[in-house]
């Protein structure tokens, strides 16, 4: 690994020289790291770049961190990952991603990930996403991700992207099984003239389904962001999606959450809110000596957390 891949390891997955448990670590379109566990499983796909993931029934406390780093521009990373999590089993999976460059060349990394998990299983995934150089060409980041509850099975998502993403396209579809839940909870900035596109699309098809899905974000100067939400209640089920935002500058949002209740006992439930900072915040933080810049930073330091 070269030191850039170990400045963004530290970012988007807290490495401190090593992990725990299974990992894979890839390097601008290669795996440069690998080790699997005596219950978590991971093997090269045969068809295509990327990895199997196989979780076995019942294992509990372990993790899996499979984090992905562009290092420098004229890279294009593709990268298809399944995750196949055995019945009853209690794990956390840790994907960020890291993209940097030094000169005009774009570099940019897609994640392609699926989770299958099995009935009565409990996953717990993070993903924080980062860019970094001084460069001027494009840094992008389009995670694609899809979710398959199978029954009693629960899927917990804290998706962020904290910084220096220029372009990213975030896909998320899932489909919600007898009992199962989902809860996603997305924390996204964007500064300067980066744009950043979200879509969620979750299906409850089983009686006592749920979905949770709340974004918080902060367009700062000229950047832009869309949001696009749709639950769909095909049984006796329960769905909220809420998006809080906030505009500083020149920032611009798009928000538009649709609801289609299929079913005459789906539950379902949308929020939405954009807005500045209120002027009230910042004047009781410069009350405790804090700048108006630094009053700032904290309320939205505070809100994106």
């Amino acid at each position: 690994m070269n030191e850039i891949t170990k400045t963004l390891l530290h970012l988007v997955s807290d490495w401190k020289g090593s992990f725990s448990g299974a990992y894979n670590i890839r390097e601008n379109g290669c795996s440069v790291a690998r080790q699997s566990s005596k219950n978590i499983l991971i093997d090269n796909k045969e068809d295509k770049p990327g990895l199997n993931i196989h979780i076995l029934p019942g294992t509990t406390g372990e993790t899996v961190s499979i984090p992905a780093c562009v290092t420098h521009g004229d890279v294009d990373d593709l990268v298809y990952n399944d995750f196949y999590v055995g019945t009853h089993a209690d794990v956390t999976i840790v994907a960020g991603c890291g993209v940097h460059t030094q000169t005009g060349e774009r570099a940019r990394h897609s994640g392609i990930h699926r989770f299958f998990l099995a009935p009565g299983s409990h996953v717990r995934y993070l993903e924080k996403h980062v860019g970094t150089g001084t460069g001027t060409g494009i840094r992008s980041i389009d995670p694609v991700t899809e979710i398959y509850l199978e029954e009693g099975a629960v899927l917990e998502m804290d998706t962020s992207q904290i910084g220096g993403v220029d372009r990213t396209l975030r896909k998320t579809k899932a489909v919600v099984g007898r009992g199962a839940r989902l809860t996603i909870r997305e924390h996204l900035l964007t500064q300067k003239e980066q744009t950043a596109d979200t879509q969620f699309e979750v299906e409850l098809n089983g009686e006592g389904a749920g979905a949770d899905i709340v974004s918080r974000s902060v367009a700062r100067d000229h950047s832009r962001q869309t949001y696009f939400s749709t639950i769909i209640g095909n049984a006796p089920c329960s769905g909220h999606s809420e998006c809080d935002a906030i505009i500083a500058e020149n920032g611009i949002v798009d928000a538009a959450p649709k609801l289609c209740a299929h079913h005459s006992d789906a539950a379902l439930i949308h929020e939405a809110a954009i807005g500045k900072i209120a002027g009230d915040q910042i004047i009781k933080l410069r009350t405790l000596g804090l700048t108006e810049e630094e009053a700032e930073e904290k309320i939205i330091r505070g809100f994106l957390s």
